[in-house]
Order: structure tokens, then sequence, then C-alpha cells
């Protein structure tokens, strides 16, 4: 016994809801894991490594001012114009005393292609485990897949968040830290 081709129109329709199924997946909403830490609350505490396989926590910073910027994937377009502007920032943040950290749930291998093929002067740490992003509320799940989105937290010297960007522009979000870094500053001199 043969068997019979498929009657064409069984296939369009086969053919139709798969490229429904493809499109609601492109264009379904995120669902985030968790509310984000509010301004002024201490932000959460993490141990990570960075793409040197190096252990950071956030208390390593204590005393300095920390960006904390999360997003989504090594090497894609927009997280390597974030990158590359706050690379290109990078005296202006140090001048500050302020230090940048990049987190994605990425690995460590692969932050460090990134930073080396970029030439990324400051650390990136790898959360594998997605346990860093969902204690800071940026985790998106997208049906079977889990990323960081692209927020930043700017952190005192205390260790409290002051400010939280919820979705950073990457060209613009590194002068808009910068800003208010000094800004800041100013206000703690004058109080």
């Amino acid at each position: 016994m043969t068997s019979r081709p498929l009657p064409l129109r069984r296939l369009a329709v086969g053919l139709i809801a798969a490229c429904a199924g493809l499109v609601s997946l492109i264009i379904a909403r995120p669902t985030l894991a968790g509310d984000a830490p509010a301004a002024g609350t201490m932000a959460p505490a993490f141990r990570l490594p960075d793409q040197a396989g190096n252990p950071h926590q956030l208390s390593d910073y204590r005393g300095q001012w920390v960006v904390l910027y999360f997003y989504p994937k090594d090497d894609t377009p927009g997280c390597t114009t974030q990158a590359c502007t706050f690379r290109d920032d990078i005296f202006a943040f140090r001048r500050a005393g302020a230090v940048i950290l990049g987190v994605s749930v990425d690995n460590v291998d692969s932050h460090r292609e990134f930073a080396k093929k970029h030439g990324l002067p400051f650390t990136l740490l790898a959360d594998a485990d997605k346990k860093t992003a969902k204690a800071y509320g940026v985790l998106r799940s997208y049906l079977a897949f889990e990323i960081a989105s692209r927020p930043t937290f700017l952190i005192d010297p205390q260790g409290r968040i002051a400010v939280h960007y919820p979705e950073a522009d990457p060209k613009a979000g590194s002068k808009v830290v910068l800003a208010d870094i000094e800004r800041l500053k100013a206000a703690g001199k004058k109080g």
C-alpha cells in the first residue's frame, strides 16, 4: 500500500496554523517574574561570576555608586549598543566614583567572548541560574525562554536603590545615569 500525498487543502490549513503559532510566539507579551525593588530600598544581594569566572558580590562595592544594568543577550544589536555606550563613557563613570556591572542570564564563556570582542572594560556577571534577575524583578518569560529585560538600577554607596530605570535606552541610558549620579551627589552635599 502506497501512501497518498496530503491533499493540498489540508497542507494549506497546516501551514496557516504553523504560521499563526509562529506569529503568536513573536508578538507574545512577555511575563515578568516578580516586582522590581523600589527606590530607597536595599538592593538585593547577589554573588555571581564575572567573564573570567571570578565571583562578585554587591557588598564588594559598598562605598561606591553601582550601575547595575540588566540586558537580554550577549552580542545582540541593542545589547551591544548599550554595552559599547557604557564602554565609551567609562572614564566619566570612574571620575564619578561609579562602577558598572552588566548582568544577563548568559554564561561565563558567552560573557568572555562578548567582552573581548567589544573591548568592554567593566564587569559582566553571569546569572545562569536566573536568581538575581528574579530578585530584581527583571526576568521575562517568552513561552519556553527566560531572559532578563533591559532595566538599570543605580545603587548608592550605602547599598540602596537610588534610581530604577525600568527600560533603559541602549543609546542614551549611560548619559542619563551619569547625570543622575552627579545630581544625587550634589544633593547629598547640600543636605
